[in-house]
């Protein structure tokens, strides 16, 4: 099977802040962005089936590449960060914020979850989609999750995952 992921555009957010699972704004350069993305979309050929996050930075995107019936699915929101969500990081005063920086991948935010946690239930999520009888899938969602799936192919390691999220608007191709 393939798998396209598709990375939400930009978000009108101020830099440095955690919005893990927040619905927050996109950028007034939206339209622009997502019609690049539909154009590289339309190269892809038929998607038989598509997915998305339910936030409203995903539900967009796919309906503006013409995908208003994509299915919602939890498992593809980006991370939890619980209590430090639309927080600057620079001014969370948590004292589990250096652990967390310490060991991101097995720490999770308060009132949120880890990195593992995240890559467990976006595992459940490609374990599912690959006893679907398609061939071919798109999934609107977040680069977080989009890391989540390239480990769960086999492609990179959790500990290389942040290295490999792609620009908003980013198109990752997998085959499992």
């Amino acid at each position: 099977m393939e798998v396209i992921l598709i990375r939400h555009t930009s978000v009108d957010v101020p830099p440095g802040t955690c919005y893990g699972q927040t619905d927050v704004a996109l950028c007034p350069t939206f339209p622009e962005e997502a019609a690049q993305i539909a154009r590289a979309l339309q190269s892809e050929g038929v998607l038989e089936a598509v997915y998305t996050s339910p936030l409203n930075r995903c539900t967009r995107l796919a309906t503006y590449c013409g995908y208003a019936d994509a299915v919602c699915d939890d498992r593809l929101l980006e991370i939890n960060f619980g209590d430090w969500e639309m927080q600057r990081y620079d001014e969370i005063t948590d004292p589990r914020l250096h652990i967390w920086y310490k060991d991101y991948l097995h720490v999770a935010a308060t009132g949120g979850e880890s990195f593992m946690e995240q890559l467990h239930r976006v595992s459940l999520f490609m374990k599912d989609l690959c006893g679907k009888p398609f061939q071919k899938a798109g999934i609107f969602t977040h680069g977080g999750v989009i890391a989540c799936a390239q480990i769960y192919a086999g492609i990179i390691t959790p500990e290389e995952a942040f290295r490999h999220i792609p620009a908003y608007g980013g198109i990752v191709r997998l085959r499992l």
